[in-house]
Protein backbone atom coordinates (compact mmCIF):
# COMPACT_ATOMS: atom_id res chain seq x y z
CA UNK A 1 0.00 0.00 0.00
CA UNK A 2 1.34 3.50 -0.78
CA UNK A 3 2.82 5.71 1.67
CA UNK A 4 0.94 8.52 0.34
CA UNK A 5 -1.96 8.46 -2.06
CA UNK A 6 -3.74 11.33 -3.35
CA UNK A 7 -7.12 11.19 -4.85
CA UNK A 8 -9.07 13.47 -7.36
CA UNK A 9 -8.07 16.71 -5.18
CA UNK A 10 -9.31 19.80 -5.85
CA UNK A 11 -8.48 23.14 -4.17
CA UNK A 12 -9.68 26.80 -4.92
CA UNK A 13 -9.70 30.13 -4.05
CA UNK A 14 -12.08 32.08 -4.19
CA UNK A 15 -11.31 35.53 -5.14
CA UNK A 16 -13.21 39.05 -5.50
CA UNK A 17 -12.60 38.69 -9.21
CA UNK A 18 -13.59 34.72 -9.65
CA UNK A 19 -12.75 31.22 -8.51
CA UNK A 20 -9.09 30.12 -9.18
CA UNK A 21 -8.83 26.63 -9.04
CA UNK A 22 -5.13 26.20 -8.24
CA UNK A 23 -5.60 22.59 -8.15
CA UNK A 24 -7.99 20.99 -10.42
CA UNK A 25 -8.09 17.07 -9.99
CA UNK A 26 -4.89 15.50 -9.03
CA UNK A 27 -3.89 12.18 -8.43
CA UNK A 28 -0.59 10.58 -7.22
CA UNK A 29 0.74 8.38 -4.94
CA UNK A 30 4.19 8.19 -3.02
CA UNK A 31 5.55 4.93 -1.77
CA UNK A 32 7.42 4.43 1.41
CA UNK A 33 10.99 5.40 0.86
CA UNK A 34 10.93 6.40 -2.56
CA UNK A 35 11.19 10.17 -3.97
CA UNK A 36 9.03 11.56 -5.90
CA UNK A 37 9.61 14.42 -8.43
CA UNK A 38 6.99 16.95 -8.95
CA UNK A 39 7.87 19.47 -11.85
CA UNK A 40 6.55 21.99 -13.61
CA UNK A 41 6.77 25.98 -14.41
CA UNK A 42 5.56 28.63 -11.92
CA UNK A 43 1.94 28.65 -11.30
CA UNK A 44 0.83 25.16 -11.77
CA UNK A 45 0.44 24.44 -8.54
CA UNK A 46 3.10 22.12 -7.27
CA UNK A 47 3.37 24.17 -4.14
CA UNK A 48 -0.69 24.32 -3.70
CA UNK A 49 -0.48 20.58 -3.31
CA UNK A 50 2.22 20.42 -0.94
CA UNK A 51 0.13 22.84 1.30
CA UNK A 52 -3.20 21.36 0.62
CA UNK A 53 -1.60 17.66 1.69
CA UNK A 54 -1.04 19.53 5.39
CA UNK A 55 -3.94 21.51 5.09
CA UNK A 56 -1.54 24.97 5.40
CA UNK A 57 -4.01 26.02 2.11
CA UNK A 58 -3.62 30.03 4.01
CA UNK A 59 -6.99 32.35 4.13
CA UNK A 60 -10.16 32.15 4.26
CA UNK A 61 -10.22 32.02 0.43
CA UNK A 62 -8.37 28.94 0.02
CA UNK A 63 -10.66 25.44 0.05
CA UNK A 64 -9.99 21.92 -0.40
CA UNK A 65 -13.28 21.40 -2.21
CA UNK A 66 -13.06 18.13 -3.18
CA UNK A 67 -11.02 14.65 -3.35
CA UNK A 68 -8.86 12.53 -0.62
CA UNK A 69 -5.33 12.21 0.89
CA UNK A 70 -4.89 8.80 2.33
CA UNK A 71 -1.31 8.87 4.36
CA UNK A 72 -0.58 5.91 6.26
CA UNK A 73 -4.16 4.43 5.83
CA UNK A 74 -5.75 7.72 6.92
CA UNK A 75 -7.69 10.11 5.07
CA UNK A 76 -6.42 13.52 6.85
CA UNK A 77 -9.01 15.77 5.39
CA UNK A 78 -11.45 14.12 7.98
CA UNK A 79 -8.80 14.55 10.62
CA UNK A 80 -9.77 17.46 13.30
CA UNK A 81 -7.04 20.74 13.48
CA UNK A 82 -5.57 18.72 16.83
CA UNK A 83 -5.54 15.65 15.30
CA UNK A 84 -3.86 17.19 12.16
CA UNK A 85 -1.06 18.94 14.34
CA UNK A 86 -0.05 15.88 15.70
CA UNK A 87 0.74 14.79 11.92
CA UNK A 88 2.74 17.97 10.75
CA UNK A 89 6.62 17.90 11.65
CA UNK A 90 6.10 14.70 12.99
CA UNK A 91 4.71 12.51 10.73
CA UNK A 92 5.02 14.60 7.28
CA UNK A 93 7.52 17.65 7.44
CA UNK A 94 8.41 20.15 5.14
CA UNK A 95 11.19 21.77 3.82
CA UNK A 96 9.62 25.27 2.51
CA UNK A 97 11.23 27.25 -0.40
CA UNK A 98 13.55 30.37 0.51
CA UNK A 99 16.27 29.86 3.11
CA UNK A 100 16.82 33.18 3.56
CA UNK A 101 13.24 33.70 4.89
CA UNK A 102 11.88 30.56 6.52
CA UNK A 103 13.76 30.82 9.37
CA UNK A 104 12.54 33.34 12.22
CA UNK A 105 15.06 35.98 12.88
CA UNK A 106 14.45 36.32 16.26
CA UNK A 107 14.65 33.42 17.56
CA UNK A 108 17.87 30.77 17.94
CA UNK A 109 18.91 27.69 16.04
CA UNK A 110 17.81 26.37 19.40
CA UNK A 111 14.49 27.69 20.43
CA UNK A 112 13.05 27.23 16.42
CA UNK A 113 14.09 23.29 16.81
CA UNK A 114 13.41 22.92 20.40
CA UNK A 115 9.61 23.59 19.48
CA UNK A 116 9.27 20.64 17.62
CA UNK A 117 10.77 18.49 20.12
CA UNK A 118 9.15 19.51 23.11
CA UNK A 119 5.74 19.13 20.90
CA UNK A 120 5.92 16.00 19.19
CA UNK A 121 8.99 13.75 21.33
CA UNK A 122 8.18 14.97 24.98
CA UNK A 123 11.40 15.96 25.71
CA UNK A 124 12.60 18.45 28.25
CA UNK A 125 14.15 21.87 27.37
CA UNK A 126 18.25 20.36 27.74
CA UNK A 127 17.01 16.78 26.32
CA UNK A 128 15.97 18.92 23.13
CA UNK A 129 18.89 20.86 23.14
CA UNK A 130 21.31 17.95 23.18
CA UNK A 131 18.92 16.86 20.34
CA UNK A 132 19.54 19.43 18.81
CA UNK A 133 23.01 19.64 18.45
CA UNK A 134 23.02 16.02 17.06
CA UNK A 135 20.57 16.95 14.06
CA UNK A 136 23.16 19.75 13.56
CA UNK A 137 26.31 17.44 13.39
CA UNK A 138 24.60 14.96 11.35
CA UNK A 139 23.28 17.73 8.47
CA UNK A 140 27.26 18.78 8.58
CA UNK A 141 27.22 21.69 10.43
CA UNK A 142 30.49 22.66 12.16
CA UNK A 143 30.81 23.69 15.66
CA UNK A 144 27.22 22.46 16.05
CA UNK A 145 26.90 23.73 19.75
CA UNK A 146 27.96 26.83 18.90
CA UNK A 147 25.84 27.61 16.22
CA UNK A 148 22.86 25.98 18.41
CA UNK A 149 22.46 29.29 20.20
CA UNK A 150 22.79 31.60 17.16
CA UNK A 151 20.26 33.51 15.42
CA UNK A 152 19.30 32.68 11.62
CA UNK A 153 21.02 35.83 10.04
CA UNK A 154 24.19 34.82 11.23
CA UNK A 155 24.34 31.49 9.10
CA UNK A 156 25.03 31.52 5.25
CA UNK A 157 21.90 30.52 2.70
CA UNK A 158 23.54 27.18 2.87
CA UNK A 159 23.44 26.67 6.12
CA UNK A 160 20.38 28.17 6.82
CA UNK A 161 19.35 24.97 4.24
CA UNK A 162 20.90 22.47 6.65
CA UNK A 163 19.03 24.16 9.46
CA UNK A 164 15.85 23.36 7.89
CA UNK A 165 16.83 19.70 6.77
CA UNK A 166 17.85 19.09 10.62
CA UNK A 167 14.37 20.58 11.83
CA UNK A 168 11.91 18.63 9.18
CA UNK A 169 13.99 15.74 9.90
CA UNK A 170 13.75 15.54 13.66
CA UNK A 171 11.14 13.12 14.52
CA UNK A 172 11.77 10.87 11.60
CA UNK A 173 9.08 11.52 9.61
CA UNK A 174 7.89 9.32 7.10
CA UNK A 175 7.15 11.73 4.60
CA UNK A 176 9.40 14.99 3.44
CA UNK A 177 7.91 17.50 1.39
CA UNK A 178 10.91 19.54 -0.27
CA UNK A 179 9.63 22.56 -1.80
CA UNK A 180 12.06 23.72 -4.23
CA UNK A 181 14.75 23.08 -1.06
CA UNK A 182 17.73 24.98 -3.53
CA UNK A 183 16.39 27.73 -4.28
CA UNK A 184 18.72 30.72 -4.24
CA UNK A 185 21.82 28.73 -3.35
CA UNK A 186 24.57 28.59 -5.46
CA UNK A 187 25.09 25.41 -7.42
CA UNK A 188 28.01 24.36 -5.23
CA UNK A 189 25.90 24.24 -1.92
CA UNK A 190 23.23 23.00 -3.77
CA UNK A 191 24.81 19.99 -4.97
CA UNK A 192 25.63 19.51 -1.41
CA UNK A 193 22.37 19.92 0.16
CA UNK A 194 21.32 17.30 -2.43
CA UNK A 195 23.90 15.03 -1.40
CA UNK A 196 22.78 15.30 2.19
CA UNK A 197 19.25 14.78 1.73
CA UNK A 198 19.97 11.21 -0.24
CA UNK A 199 22.08 10.21 2.54
CA UNK A 200 19.71 11.36 5.33
CA UNK A 201 17.03 9.02 3.15
CA UNK A 202 19.21 6.48 3.12
CA UNK A 203 19.93 6.33 6.70
CA UNK A 204 16.33 7.08 7.77
CA UNK A 205 14.28 5.65 4.87
CA UNK A 206 11.97 8.64 4.73
CA UNK A 207 9.45 8.67 1.38
CA UNK A 208 10.60 12.42 -0.22
CA UNK A 209 8.47 14.21 -2.16
CA UNK A 210 10.83 17.13 -4.10
CA UNK A 211 8.57 20.01 -5.70
CA UNK A 212 11.11 21.57 -8.16
CA UNK A 213 11.57 23.34 -11.90
CA UNK A 214 14.86 21.96 -12.14
CA UNK A 215 15.15 19.05 -14.39
CA UNK A 216 18.25 18.43 -13.28
CA UNK A 217 17.58 18.16 -9.92
CA UNK A 218 14.33 15.84 -10.40
CA UNK A 219 17.12 13.47 -13.06
CA UNK A 220 19.37 13.21 -9.91
CA UNK A 221 16.99 13.14 -6.76
CA UNK A 222 13.53 11.21 -8.19
CA UNK A 223 13.07 7.84 -9.40
CA UNK A 224 9.66 8.62 -10.27
CA UNK A 225 8.57 12.17 -11.73
CA UNK A 226 5.02 13.63 -12.13
CA UNK A 227 4.38 16.52 -14.67
CA UNK A 228 1.99 19.36 -13.66
CA UNK A 229 0.59 22.18 -15.95
CA UNK A 230 -2.21 24.59 -14.98
CA UNK A 231 -3.52 22.67 -11.88
CA UNK A 232 -3.18 19.19 -13.22
CA UNK A 233 -1.15 15.87 -13.73
CA UNK A 234 -0.35 15.89 -17.52
CA UNK A 235 2.18 13.18 -17.66
CA UNK A 236 3.77 10.77 -14.84
CA UNK A 237 6.81 8.56 -15.75
CA UNK A 238 9.76 6.84 -14.07
CA UNK A 239 12.48 8.93 -14.54
CA UNK A 240 14.53 7.49 -17.14
CA UNK A 241 11.79 6.98 -19.54
CA UNK A 242 10.63 10.71 -19.12
CA UNK A 243 14.19 11.43 -20.28
CA UNK A 244 14.30 9.17 -22.92
CA UNK A 245 11.21 9.71 -24.41
CA UNK A 246 8.51 12.17 -23.19
CA UNK A 247 5.05 11.87 -23.99
CA UNK A 248 3.00 14.98 -23.12
CA UNK A 249 3.66 18.16 -25.71
CA UNK A 250 4.51 19.83 -22.16
CA UNK A 251 7.00 17.48 -21.21
CA UNK A 252 8.45 17.63 -24.26
CA UNK A 253 8.93 21.70 -24.64
CA UNK A 254 10.23 21.30 -21.25
CA UNK A 255 13.14 19.06 -22.03
CA UNK A 256 13.73 20.95 -25.36
CA UNK A 257 14.22 23.85 -23.05
CA UNK A 258 16.85 22.59 -20.74
CA UNK A 259 20.35 24.17 -21.39
CA UNK A 260 22.83 21.27 -23.17
CA UNK A 261 26.38 21.53 -23.67
CA UNK A 262 25.92 20.55 -26.96
CA UNK A 263 24.12 23.24 -28.20
CA UNK A 264 25.80 25.87 -26.32
CA UNK A 265 25.89 29.04 -28.68
CA UNK A 266 22.61 28.38 -29.89
CA UNK A 267 19.33 30.39 -29.20
CA UNK A 268 17.47 28.32 -25.96
CA UNK A 269 14.08 26.85 -27.17
CA UNK A 270 11.04 28.50 -25.11
CA UNK A 271 7.73 27.06 -25.58
CA UNK A 272 5.66 29.55 -27.38
CA UNK A 273 2.71 31.22 -25.40
CA UNK A 274 1.72 31.63 -21.73
CA UNK A 275 0.20 29.92 -18.88
CA UNK A 276 -2.99 30.09 -19.23
CA UNK A 277 -5.25 32.72 -16.87
CA UNK A 278 -6.32 30.33 -13.88
CA UNK A 279 -10.03 32.84 -14.39
CA UNK A 280 -10.55 32.51 -17.79
CA UNK A 281 -9.13 28.57 -18.89
CA UNK A 282 -9.56 27.62 -22.41
CA UNK A 283 -12.55 24.75 -22.89
CA UNK A 284 -10.66 21.73 -24.00
CA UNK A 285 -7.07 20.50 -23.10
CA UNK A 286 -5.31 23.34 -21.36
CA UNK A 287 -2.15 23.24 -23.56
CA UNK A 288 -3.58 23.52 -26.82
CA UNK A 289 -2.93 27.19 -27.20
CA UNK A 290 0.61 26.55 -27.14
CA UNK A 291 0.98 22.77 -28.55
CA UNK A 292 2.20 22.52 -32.08
CA UNK A 293 0.23 19.19 -32.44
CA UNK A 294 -3.45 20.00 -31.47
CA UNK A 295 -5.99 19.47 -33.45
CA UNK A 296 -9.87 20.27 -33.38
CA UNK A 297 -10.79 17.90 -30.78
CA UNK A 298 -8.00 19.08 -28.23
CA UNK A 299 -10.16 22.18 -28.20
CA UNK A 300 -13.37 20.46 -27.64
CA UNK A 301 -12.40 17.82 -24.76
CA UNK A 302 -10.18 17.35 -22.10
CA UNK A 303 -8.19 14.37 -22.32
CA UNK A 304 -7.98 12.02 -19.34
CA UNK A 305 -4.66 9.85 -17.99
CA UNK A 306 -3.80 6.85 -20.44
CA UNK A 307 -1.34 4.63 -19.14
CA UNK A 308 1.82 4.43 -21.62
CA UNK A 309 3.78 1.96 -22.61
CA UNK A 310 6.50 2.68 -20.86
CA UNK A 311 4.35 2.16 -17.14
CA UNK A 312 3.50 5.87 -16.82
CA UNK A 313 0.64 7.82 -17.72
CA UNK A 314 -0.04 10.81 -19.89
CA UNK A 315 -2.98 13.70 -20.87
CA UNK A 316 -2.98 13.44 -24.10
CA UNK A 317 -5.14 12.24 -27.37
CA UNK A 318 -2.36 11.92 -29.42
CA UNK A 319 1.23 11.07 -27.14
CA UNK A 320 1.04 8.35 -30.00
CA UNK A 321 1.51 9.97 -32.74
CA UNK A 322 3.40 12.49 -31.28
CA UNK A 323 6.17 9.89 -30.60
CA UNK A 324 5.86 8.87 -33.65
CA UNK A 325 6.18 12.30 -35.49
CA UNK A 326 9.35 12.59 -32.75
CA UNK A 327 10.75 9.51 -33.95
CA UNK A 328 10.96 7.94 -30.52
CA UNK A 329 9.62 4.72 -29.39
CA UNK A 330 9.98 3.20 -25.87
CA UNK A 331 12.17 -0.17 -25.19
Amino acid sequence: MALLEVKGLKTYFYTEDGVIKAIDGVDFKVDAGETLGIVGESGCGKSVTAMSILRLVAGSSGKIVEGSINFDGTDILLLTDKEMRSIRGNKISMIFQEPMTSLNPVFTINQQMSEVLLLHRNMTKEEAKQEVIKLLQKVGIPRPSEVVDDYPFTLSGGMRQRVMIAMALACNPKLLIADEPTTALDVTIQAQVLDLMNKLQKEFGTAIMFITHDLNVIAEMASRVIVMYSGKVVEESPVVALFDNPCHPYTIGLMKSKPDIKTSGEKLYMIPGVVPNPLYRPAGCQFNTRCEYAIEKCFQMEPDLTETTSGGRVRCFRWQEVQELRGASYV
